[in-house]
């Protein structure tokens, strides 16, 4: 559908809700997986396209609830957001169709979309009038203090009551100066990319400079700045936490969007606890995106990785090893690596995560609480989180209104009988189709898109 409404596809399945039992695998793996298109990088294109000097086509998109958020944002603002048949395997095809100034005087609920918070607000102040931002009140806790203050800097108007947090509004005034600030960017890496996205629609461009002692995700980072170049935007990087963007156009472009490495990373992972293979189709020969790491954390962890024909196969080994590991650049892995590590072999140690607190829930609590929930042992740490294998029992596993902390549970229904997650469709926050696609997986179904 085209207009002001935004909803999956009529001829998508519906996302399911409410508690769902996760399947037991009763044979090893043999499947191959195709997964929809990256959440990071649609909603980032879906920015640049707004800004863009002409329209653009993103082929292949993601259709789930955060996109959904961004386009409904977008249109919000007066920005033209089409779909047109295309020959992805989860929906049409997106045309984007920029206006300037933004529209003014409006609400955007973000839901509890991050990038939706961070980049949107970014643009907030190009537009004509008033810009309420808010959120599902699930969210309404995740940072956004270090986004207020650098906004500020570059002379945007924003009245947030004194909370330093949503909801807040932006009193824009159809442009933004832009210039030179420093954020901390240590609670997320989508303030730098929120404010990088928009600055060559600055008066005067942007020149960024990070103080915080580190930097989460600096793939998504490299991800955004990639997406710039490839519409003509250059960024300098003259010192590792710093970024100079000049005022200029951004070039209109037609985009094919990569699938989700990240929401593979189940699917992989699924191989090395219910033994067997899974190949997931469509991975690029590069890319930005954290789940790109997938390849040499599972080696390490015991798996045999190869890339054949455009599909990574993961094959499980004979047990999964235990380790030490920085996930710092990847923390959106870390769900996942804690559900292998929950039938390690001996002890792994996840650290650079701290900053996974502040996502759609605390996710290091969750993760302890929901593992001894099951009769397992994991210790929360500063920075990180230590689990030792335990023989674990089914229950109800909470997802705590979090997409990964859903497929986390899946993963150990796996193998461990009576695994009930209470909530599945949080998963339809970037894949709505994963309850079926996890079926067909078990099934060893050779087609991984839905028909």
């Amino acid at each position: 559908m085209s207009g002001d409404g935004y909803s999956l596809p009529a001829t998508r399945p519906s996302p399911v809700r409410g508690a769902w039992s996760a399947p037991i695998a009763t044979s090893a793996l043999r499947a191959t997986v195709a997964v929809p298109g990256s959440k990071s990088l649609t909603n980032r294109e879906l920015i640049l396209a707004s800004l863009a000097d002409g329209p653009s086509r993103l082929s292949a998109p993601l259709h789930s609830d955060d996109s959904a958020r961004m386009v409904d944002a977008l249109r919000a603002l007066g920005v033209g957001v089409d779909e047109v048949e295309g020959t992805g395997g989860f929906g049409p095809d997106l045309e984007v169709t920029p206006v300037w100034p933004l529209r003014g005087d409006i609400e955007i609920d973000c839901g509890q979309a991050g990038t939706v918070m961070r980049f949107v607000s970014a643009l907030a102040g190009f537009a004509r009038g008033d810009v309420t931002m808010t959120a599902h009140e699930s969210a309404l806790h995740r940072p956004m203090g270090a986004m207020i203050t650098a906004l500020r800097d570059v002379g945007v108007d924003i009245d947030d009551g004194g909370h330093w947090a949503l909801p807040f509004t932006v009193r824009g005034r159809g442009h933004t100066r832009g210039g030179e600030i420093t954020i901390d960017a240590s609670g997320s890496s989508q303030f730098v990319s929120g404010l990088l996205l928009a600055a060559a629609r600055y008066d005067v461009g942007l020149h960024l400079i990070h103080s915080g002692a580190r930097l989460p995700s600096q793939p998504h980072i490299d991800m955004t700045i990639e997406a710039l170049g490839h519409r003509g935007v250059h960024v300098e990087r003259p010192a590792p936490a710093e970024w100079i963007v000049p005022a200029g156009p951004i070039r209109a472009k037609d985009i094919a969007i990569e699938p989700d490495l990240s929401n593979a990373a189940p699917f992989l992972a699924a191989a090395m606890i219910a033994g067997g293979s899974v190949s997931v189709t469509g991975w690029p020969a590069h890319s930005t995106q954290p789940g790109a790491m997938l390849g040499d954390i599972l080696t390490q962890m015991g798996a045999r990785v190869t890339r054949r024909g455009g599909a990574l196969t993961v094959t499980g080994g004979s047990s999964i090893l235990g380790m030490d590991l920085d996930l710092s650049a990847a923390g959106e892995l870390a769900p996942t690596v804690f559900a292998l590590a929950a039938f390690a072999d001996s002890p792994t140690t996840l650290y650079g995560i701290g900053h996974i607190r502040g996502h759609e829930t605390d996710r290091i609590a969750a993760l302890v609480g929901e593992l001894r929930a099951l009769g397992g042992e994991a210790h929360e740490l500063d920075d990180g989180i230590r689990i030792f294998p335990r023989a674990l029992h089914g229950g109800t596993w909470h997802a705590h209104h979090d997409h990964r902390l859903a497929t986390t549970g899946a993963l150990i229904g796996l193998v461990v009988p009576g695994v009930e997650v209470d909530d599945i469709g949080t998963t339809a926050k970037t894949m709505p189709e994963f309850p079926e696609l996890w079926d067909r997986m078990l099934a060893g179904s050779p087609e991984g898109a839905l028909a």
